[in-house]
């Protein structure tokens, strides 16, 4: 059996190898990458709401799944607190309400990715 000590220092090696070829991936790419990378013009203003409208979806989305849990949250304590068989449930209903706010940064991502 591992004990704590042995799992950091594992943790550790695996986080240090992923950076490493992370790292030399990018190394490896970087001519590709400016050979490609040519100078386009794009208006700012394009730019600039592309930004508004990520930040809006992640930012409304999130504001959304906080009220959501808020408003689940409550009625699931309540409900654990009459019946704690229902946990399993109740889990999964607060879930669903954190997923709006993973719904906003997908659809952020993807606006961010359109402007290139």
């Amino acid at each position: 059996m591992m004990t704590r000590t042995h799992w950091t220092i594992a943790l550790f090696v695996l986080g240090l190898a992923t950076a490493g070829l992370a790292t030399f991936a990018l190394l490896a790419a970087a001519p590709a990458l400016a050979a490609e990378a040519t100078a386009v013009a794009v208006d700012p203003g394009i730019v600039r709401w592309g930004f508004a409208a990520a930040a809006a979806s992640a930012g409304l989305a999130a504001l959304g799944a906080g009220y959501a849990v808020a408003q689940v949250g409550t009625a699931a304590l309540g409900a654990l607190a009459e019946k704690p068989e229902l946990f399993g449930r109740v889990l999964v209903m607060v879930g669903l309400a954190e997923g709006i706010a993973i719904y906003g940064l997908i659809v952020s991502i993807l606006i961010l990715n359109r402007l290139g």
